[in-house]
């Protein structure tokens, strides 16, 4: 299914590279990233990867860019930071692309943000919520996705209007997990809900009894889950389910269609984050959902649409600026304001998005229900346990 991917072994070495090297800026224009084509976040990355690929087809059927055809060359990670940062140096120091585009997930982005920024490249980053990337001082960071302290956002709001008050935050010990619990957190107290237990766990845990049976204990009304693995999710899903624990709401931080393939029954009601649905207004969805399953033979997840929106926010920006200086593009991406397949787009000086508030879905009857915010829902919330 995906043929263009190269292993990283043969960075250096492989004939298409070399024939790239001696070739940009002439025939093509050429795109470099790292994906996590295995590994921990294999699930999101291969979506986020078709959605590159998907986009390079879109846009060299409409002609390419400044009259050029347009190439990703995308490597596996593997869901490693040393391996993402070794991708981006050599793509960057041997000179080999026109532009870049970002990896997987906020620890692979703030991994590679400092190579890329070095090198004075603007990144567009699809998948990448952490606030704190972007206060550091960084200038070529784009942010597409809503930050990540606003991912349990609609959980909460949720609860709250139910009258639910006893809320739990559970969260994985990884840079976008951390951020989106204690956003969390930070957002029940507000609110004056009770957080009646807060708690990280290690990754790649295995075992949720012990969390599991003080959550028991405190007779928590609503559980919101963060974490950076699909596996983390599934697993407590069904620890939980042996073990007992009724809850009223329980809400991920991240919505894709594995969850419920792999949990079945188990899965129904679950809320979970999802940045964008195909039933959404946005330009261009339909036709982008409609060759994305005929290409894939795979609904789109919100992964595949944030990676195919953000490269089409690069696209936008190229043709503006009429060039590929990095610099234009950086300006315009600062200065644009408009609506993708995927969301809203619009971004402060920093490059951090202001625009993309996210939804909420729900699974019901083995199907994805919008159930918030009420502007978009195109359903109602059903609970687990009154």
């Amino acid at each position: 299914m995906i043929k263009s991917i190269f292993p990283l072994l043969t960075l250096l070495f492989s004939p298409f590279l070399t024939e790239a090297d001696s070739t940009m800026n002439q025939d093509s224009i050429y795109i470099g990233a790292s994906m996590s084509l295995s590994g921990a976040y294999a699930t999101q990355g291969l979506a986020a990867n078709n959605g590159y690929l998907l986009c390079e087809e879109h846009l060299n059927k409409r002609g390419g860019l400044l009259g050029k055809p347009i190439k990703f060359l995308i490597y596996d990670d593997q869901s490693n930071v040393d391996r993402a940062r070794d991708i981006y140096q050599k793509l960057l120091s041997k000179k080999v692309i026109n532009a870049v585009m970002g990896p997987y997930g906020s620890t692979l982005t703030e991994a590679v943000a400092d190579i890329t920024e070095s090198h004075q490249m603007t990144m567009i980053s699809p998948l990448a919520a952490t606030s704190s990337i972007w206060e550091q001082g960084r200038e070529y960071l784009i942010m597409v996705l809503p930050p990540a302290e606003l991912f349990l956002a609609g959980l909460i709001d949720l609860a709250d209007q139910q009258g639910f008050s006893k809320i739990a935050i559970l969260q994985e010990e990884q840079l976008f997990p951390q951020a989106a619990g204690n956003g969390a957190a930070k957002l029940i107290e507000e609110r004056g809900l009770d957080l009646v237990f807060h708690q990280s766990y290690s990754s790649g845990k295995s075992d949720f009894t012990e969390i599991i049976e003080a959550l028991k204990d405190q007779e928590v009304e609503v559980l919101g889950m963060a974490a950076s693995s699909l596996s983390d999710f599934i697993l407590f899903v069904h620890q939980m389910n042996e073990k007992g624990l009724q809850l009223n709401l329980f809400g991920t931080s991240g919505a894709v269609d594995q969850f419920q393939k792999e949990l079945g029954s188990l899965a129904e009601l679950t809320l979970g984050l999802s940045a964008w649905e195909p039933e959404l207004n946005n330009p261009g969805i339909e036709g982008f959902t409609k060759d994305y399953k005929n290409r894939f033979e795979i609904s789109p997840s919100f992964h595949a649409a944030g990676a195919y929106g953000s490269c089409m926010l690069l696209a936008e920006a190229i043709q503006r600026a009429e060039s590929l200086d990095q610099n234009k593009i950086r300006q315009e991406l600062l200065n644009l304001e408009t609506t993708t397949i995927f969301s809203n787009y619009a971004v402060d000086k920093r490059g951090y998005q202001t625009a993309n508030k996210g939804l909420f879905i729900q699974w019901q009857n083995g199907k994805r229900v919008i159930v918030w915010p009420e502007e978009e829902a195109n359903g109602v919330l059903l609970l687990w346990h009154e």
